[in-house]
C-alpha cells in the first residue's frame, strides 16, 4: 500500500517525476523549464514571504480557502470537481464583495500600451462578468501553457459576454514577449510588475510551492499541450526581478464586484479545472 503524503498525494505520485522527464518528445519541454528554473537565485529568495522586508509588505485579504478553492454562499451548486482539484465550501460571501472593492483600486499595466489601468474600470462593476486568471511569471513555461488554453477558449467566453483578463508577473515588454511568439491577444493581457493583485489575493509565494509541491505533478497529464506552447518559448521572458518566479497564480471569476469563484494554484502547473470556470460563466448570465 503506498504510503500517503502529508498534502494528501502518495510518495508514489511525487517519485514519478524523475520517469516523466524521460518521456519521448519531453526533452524540449524539460529544456525550458529547466532554463526558466536556472534563472532562480535560489540563495537570495531562501526566507519564507513572512520575511519579507518592511518595504514589500504582504497585503492579502484573508480567503477562507482550503486545498486551493473557494466557494461563496449565493453562487450556483459547483460542479464535480476532477479528484485531483477540490472544491469546498465557504460560508462567507462578505470577504467575496470586500475582495471585489479592494482589488478594483489596484492598478495593473496593459501589455498592448504600457499604461496603468484599475481592475474596476475593465469590467461592469454592477453586472458585468469576469475571468481573471493571475498566471506566474511571463517566462514560466507552464504559463505559456495555461495562457494557450486561456486563448483557445477565448472565444465562448466572448460568447458569454465574460471578460477575459490574463495578469502575469513581469513588466509590459516582457508580457508582449509571450503574446508575440505564443501567441496571445494583447487586449486581453496585463502585467503586474510589482505582484500587488497577487499580494492582495494572499496566492502562495516561496520555493516549496515552486519547484517541490506534489501538486506540480499534474502538469504532465497535459503534456501535449504544454509541449506545443513551448514551441516558441523564449527564457528572455522571464522578470528582471529574479524573486518573481517564486510566486504561484490563481483563477477568481467575479460578477460585477462579487467574487462567485476563486482557486489558488497549489503549485506550478496547477490550475482550475477550465470546465468548472465555463461551467460558473455559463450559469450566470451576463443581463
Amino acid at each position: 500500500m503506498q504510503r500517503p503524503h502529508r498534502n494528501g498525494h502518495s510518495l508514489a505520485s511525487v517519485s514519478t517525476l524523475p520517469r516523466l522527464l524521460l518521456r519521448p518528445g519531453f526533452r524540449h519541454v524539460h529544456a525550458a523549464m529547466a532554463t526558466a528554473a536556472a534563472s532562480t537565485p535560489l540563495p537570495r529568495v531562501s526566507l519564507p514571504p513572512a520575511a519579507r522586508s518592511a518595504a514589500a509588505p504582504r497585503r492579502g485579504l484573508p480567503l477562507p480557502v482550503r486545498r486551493g478553492c473557494l466557494r461563496l454562499r449565493g453562487s450556483p451548486a459547483a460542479p464535480a470537481a476532477a479528484a485531483d482539484s477540490p472544491s469546498l465550501p465557504s460560508s462567507s460571501p462578505e470577504v467575496g464583495s470586500g475582495i471585489g472593492d479592494a482589488l478594483g483600486g489596484v492598478a495593473i499595466y496593459s501589455a498592448a500600451t504600457g499604461e496603468p489601468v484599475l481592475f474596476r474600470d475593465m469590467w461592469d462593476q454592477n453586472e458585468g462578468m469576469a475571468v481573471v486568471a493571475l498566471l506566474r511569471h511571463f517566462g514560466c513555461p507552464c504559463c505559456w501553457e495555461l495562457a494557450s488554453v486561456l486563448r483557445d477558449t477565448k472565444e465562448r467566453f466572448d460568447s458569454a459576454g465574460v471578460k477575459l483578463i490574463a495578469v502575469g508577473v513581469g513588466t509590459p515588454d516582457k508580457a508582449r514577449i509571450l503574446a508575440e511568439r505564443l501567441p496571445f491577444p494583447l487586449d486581453c493581457l496585463y502585467a503586474d510588475p510589482e505582484r500587488k493583485a497577487y499580494d492582495l489575493l494572499d496566492l502562495y509565494f516561496g520555493i516549496g510551492r515552486t519547484f517541490f509541491n506534489p501538486a506540480s505533478v499534474k502538469v504532465f497529464s497535459r503534456f501535449h499541450s504544454l509541449k506545443e506552447a513551448v514551441k516558441n518559448y523564449t527564457i528572455e521572458a522571464t522578470p528582471d526581478d529574479r524573486a518573481s518566479v517564486l510566486q504561484q497564480g490563481g483563477m477568481f471569476v467575479f460578477r460585477g464586484k462579487e467574487l462567485i469563484y476563486a482557486r489558488k494554484d497549489e503549485g506550478t502547473g496547477d490550475h482550475a479545472p477550465l470546465d468548472d470556470v465555463l461551467n460558473i460563466c455559463c450559469k450566470n448570465p451576463v443581463a
